[in-house]
This record gives C-alpha cells, sequence and structure tokens, in this order.
C-alpha cells in the first residue's frame, strides 16, 4: 500500500477513536480542514513536520501513523 493512503487511514482511524471530526483535529494540530481531509483520503505528501504535528496531536510516535498494521502506541 502507498505510504500516504497508509498514514491517511492511520489518522483517520486514530481521528475516529477520539470521536474527533476532521475540523477538530484540523483545530488541535493547527492545520487546515481540507489539509487534513487530504492527508486522509492520501492524495496530500505531508512533510516529516507534519506528521510530527500530527503525532504530538494524538500523543504517538510518527511511527504509529506509519505503521502498515495500523497499531496504537501503548
Amino acid at each position: 500500500m502507498d505510504i500516504r493512503r497508509q498514514l491517511g487511514l492511520n489518522v483517520q482511524k486514530l481521528r475516529h477513536d477520539r470521536g474527533w471530526s476532521q475540523e477538530d483535529l484540523a483545530f488541535e494540530s493547527g492545520l487546515h480542514r481540507t489539509y487534513v481531509s487530504g492527508i486522509e483520503r492520501g492524495i496530500r505528501n505531508p512533510t516529516i513536520t507534519i506528521i510530527q504535528r500530527l503525532a504530538k496531536t494524538f500523543a504517538v510516535t510518527p511511527g504509529v501513523l506509519l505503521d502498515p498494521r495500523g497499531r496504537k502506541a501503548r
């Protein structure tokens, strides 16, 4: 699977686990809602800085966002 698609699926799962909308995630991470949508759909190619920002927002390591198994950090 394309790494952008994997990132998108993992972000979407973490967002749903928290009961957040894309708008909520955008607010919490300081990103625009349409950018979050693009990440989740796998059409954006976010920089490592953006991946780090999302990981911090979710309180996980950046590796969790890229993990093909979609595991959560413990």
